[in-house]
């Protein structure tokens, strides 16, 4: 971290050092329009981290990680009423409670269940749409959202219909601005016909490139913007996940990529991070990352990924990416190794846009 530090301030980012004060500079000196006139911080936080999906959370912690992600500049902050059964909005509260005024706040609706236990049910239809929004606005404590996602596509409704009871959310003032997780083109499409929508939240990463056929391609000719979820590849871009060491419930031990075979093959997509980051002095989060920004500028639209951590210190690090300029050579070299991906996203690829489009 020391030497990505240095390196940021060899190419002059003005005050870069190892305080927060002087990171937010770089946080605050501009904002990234999504779609219809929303504004966020260049780089989001992923609330979904702060929940024991990954291994255990300590909640103090977690409260000081967001905090922290304020004070640095970090003031889009998303989460959903899934996460930890309710549990992840409710620790984000602690944080609204001081800092509501600084904080962009995205939440998600659709998915009815536990995740430890498997979700029982999705429900886009507009009496459930109108009961999550209650529901979440009470254990968020505050009087409304400014980004309101649908996380996943109920396919025994239409999309229009789900969409419209959303739109009807935003008049009454509960919501500000919306959004789709996981939708193929068609579908975002035919919901932003029905209402603007502010963004469109899948996976994308190096090793998660999918969207990039329908629906980045659709986000940017409608103006919509992109929020990447797992940036990192769920930690795997960063070369410090064992995918053999994964605890009996993490997550990830249910994606197909994260199996033994598959998670050694693409050790080579690591490695090519790895390589860019020596190069550039960095560390490989932070090379995924400013990947990510340079995708978003090269295909012609908003992108704010949301990394998660539970730790104050990859914040910073994170951070570092919005001073990296990657060079025709790297992006290339990141491209090639992001073709030989072993495994897919999900192990179930209708769960995902992939498998619909």
């Amino acid at each position: 971290m020391d030497a990505a530090r240095n390196t940021l301030a060899d190419i002059g980012v003005p005050g870069w050092d190892t305080t927060s004060q002087r990171t937010e500079r770089i946080m605050t000196a501009a904002s990234v329009e999504l779609g219809d006139g929303l504004k966020v911080s260049p780089l989001g936080f992923g609330g979904m981290a702060l929940t024991p999906v990954y291994g255990d959370v300590d909640p103090g912690e977690a409260l000081r990680t967001l905090h922290h992600a304020v004070d640095s500049g970090v003031t889009f902050i998303d989460t959903a009423d899934i996460y930890g059964g309710g549990s992840n909005e409710e620790l984000i509260s602690r944080l609204l409670k001081e800092r509501r005024g600084e904080v962009q706040l995205a939440t998600k609706f659709s998915l009815v269940g536990n995740p430890h236990n498997g979700y029982t049910d999705v429900r886009g239809d507009a009496a459930y749409v109108r009961e999550a929004v209650d529901a979440s606005l009470k254990r968020l404590d505050t009087d409304a959202i400014d980004l309101y996602y649908m996380h996943r596509r109920d396919l025994r409704v239409p999309i229009v219909e789900t969409v419209e009871a959303m739109a009807g959310l935003v008049k009454e003032g509960k919501v500000k601005h919306l959004g789709l997780s996981e939708v193929t083109a068609q579908e975002l499409a035919q919901a932003h016909a029905v209402h603007p929508i502010a963004a469109v939240q899948s996976e994308w990463s190096i090793w998660s490139r999918d969207v990039e056929r329908h629906v980045v391609p659709a986000a940017a000719e409608l103006g919509v913007g992109f929020v990447p979820y797992s940036p990192l590849g769920r930690g795997f871009l960063t070369g410090t996940v064992d995918a053999s060491q994964l605890g009996e419930n993490d997550f990830r031990r249910r994606i197909p990529r994260f199996a033994e075979d598959a998670a050694d093959a693409n050790q080579a997509v690591v490695a090519a991070v790895q390589l860019v980051a020596t190069v550039l002095e960095a560390t490989p989060a932070q090379v995924a990352l400013a990947w990510l920004l340079a995708q978003g500028k090269r295909l012609g639209l908003a992108v704010v990924p949301i990394p998660g951590t539970r730790r104050t210190h990859r914040i910073d690090e994170n951070l570092g990416a919005l001073a990296l300029d990657l060079t025709p050579a790297q992006l290339d070299a990141l491209d090639q190794a992001a073709d030989a991906v072993v495994g897919s996203r999900s192990a179930d690829l209708n769960w995902v846009s992939e498998g619909r489009e």
